[in-house]
């Protein structure tokens, strides 16, 4: 089974068996390298029920073309990142659906130094052949067929991320994890091994039909257990993963959750004090509190569209050493440009002991300044004609139409902008006190839905 829908702007995400199933998992592997002729290529798999036989399927299909293939077995998706560029593979493959519900199955795929295959670099292309080739039945390839072999990276892992910090800096804080039953669970444990730190350790075991919370921290009901916990144990800092651990998020020591702007403006600060004068990339949605922060740091703040195949490209083109996006992915130039959920942990843990503070002291400044919305989701009839109405309303602020619309005055600013997936308007806004949030947002949100 191979559905199209399945086929996204940044990845493949489905529902098993129904929408995606190990023939649609033979087909695309086939069809990876019959699109991109790599010689060399990895693949890893997350923990849900369906991904061994899945990863099994894809591994098949790309060897059966011609390609070796490396099965890097029960992986998070930043170690097959890490596996490409590491060992020069010609591409890769994650077998995941990140933080979707437990029924879903998913890939992100990569080409040579790990540069991800969207929908405007190649994923469509991988479709289309998929889709024949599932029409056809599989002819018969006239390729010889590609060695398979087991590949442990975790040695090479595991000091790779950990070069990213002074270990002997980060003091013996008490720290609360929820791994929600996903990758981190597997990947944290030799890291923690190497470190000072008291781990309050939820979650750990790896279990895909996720007994206890959807692996997704971004739904405010899925970070309750972090918050709550990481209160009671009067941690120094609450971290919650998604389902491969490709993204983490923070709760400061009173147990407050932290925007993803806000971790994007302090990595950076750690960044540049490590890179003095670096390019960081962040997206459009972010608070002011981020390119302020970055050029008080000293670096040079480069606003991007949303989505990790933009993000990726641009961090290439401008050799920029970091960048941060509003739903927690951060990317790293020294980890082959690609996002890490294990960086951002380990600098947060050295950002902390080295500034002897707590972090909602750290925090204070931004929080007493900027105001967010977050993301505010509105179902819409029409995505074009409403963000046309919203720049007619306000064609006195300063517009952009980089990633939707985004319109900025002295005082507060917004972005709008329509979803890959579905027919809804994405709002993000900020403003300078919680009185003005408060009138703007309900004024640009009755805008979206009159």
């Amino acid at each position: 089974m191979l559905d199209p829908k399945v086929f996204k702007a940044y990845d493949i995400r489905g529902v098993h068996p129904d929408e995606l199933d190990e023939e649609g998992a033979y087909a695309i592997g086939r069809a990876f390298v019959e699109q991109f002729e790599p010689r060399s290529i990895a693949v890893g798999r997350d923990m849900r029920s369906s991904s061994p036989t899945m990863a099994a399927a894809l591994i098949d299909g790309a060897a059966d073309v011609g390609a070796d293939v490396l099965d890097l077995g029960l992986v998070g998706t930043e170690m097959v990142y890490f596996a490409v560029g590491d060992l020069g593979l010609d591409g890769g493959v994650c077998v995941t659906a990140s933080h979707n519900p437990k029924e879903y199955t998913g890939m992100k795929i990569v080409r040579a130094g790990a540069l991800p295959v969207g929908g405007e670099s190649g994923l469509f292309g991988v479709r289309d052949r998929a889709l024949e080739l599932v029409r056809n039945e599989h002819k018969p390839s006239s390729s010889a067929r590609g060695s398979i072999r087991q590949e442990d990276i975790w040695a090479g892992f595991v000091e790779k991320v950990l070069s990213f910090v002074d270990i002997e800096a980060v003091k013996p804080l008490r720290v609360v994890i929820d791994a929600a039953n996903g990758m981190a669970g597997t990947m944290l444990p030799p890291i923690l091994a190497r470190l000072p730190i008291e781990a309050v350790r939820c979650y750990f075991e790896p279990d895909g039909t996720f007994p206890n919370h959807e692996p997704n921290p971004l739904l405010p009901e899925n970070r309750e257990f972090i918050v709550a916990r990481t209160r009671e144990a009067e941690a120094d800092l609450g971290v919650a993963y998604d389902g491969d651990a490709d993204r983490c998020f923070f709760v400061d020591d009173m147990g407050e959750f932290v925007p993803g702007d806000f971790v994007t403006a302090l990595l950076a600060q750690s960044v540049l004090e490590k890179n003095p004068g670096g390019k960081v990339i962040y997206d459009v949605r972010a608070s002011w509190a981020v390119p302020k922060t970055i050029e008080e740091a000293g670096g040079v703040a480069l606003v991007n569209r949303v989505g990790h195949a933009y993000i990726k490209h641009r961090m290439r083109e401008e050799g920029a050493v970091f960048g941060g996006e509003v739903s927690a992915h951060y990317y790293f130039r020294d980890f082959t440009q690609a996002d890490s959920g294990i960086v951002p942990f380990l600098l947060m843990l050295e950002l902390i002991s080295k500034r002897r503070q707590k972090l909602s002291a750290i925090l204070r400044p931004f929080r007493e300044r900027y105001f967010l919305t977050g993301e505010l989701n509105t179902p819409v009839a029409d995505t074009a004609r409403t963000l046309a109405e919203l720049e007619g309303r306000y064609a006195h602020g300063r517009i952009s139409h980089l990633d939707g619309i985004s319109v900025e005055y002295s005082d507060w600013h917004f972005n709008v902008r329509p979803s890959n997936t579905e027919p809804l308007l994405r709002l993000n806004l900020e403003a300078l006190s919680e009185e003005l949030l408060e009138e703007k947002r309900d004024e640009v949100i009755g805008l979206i839905r009159g």
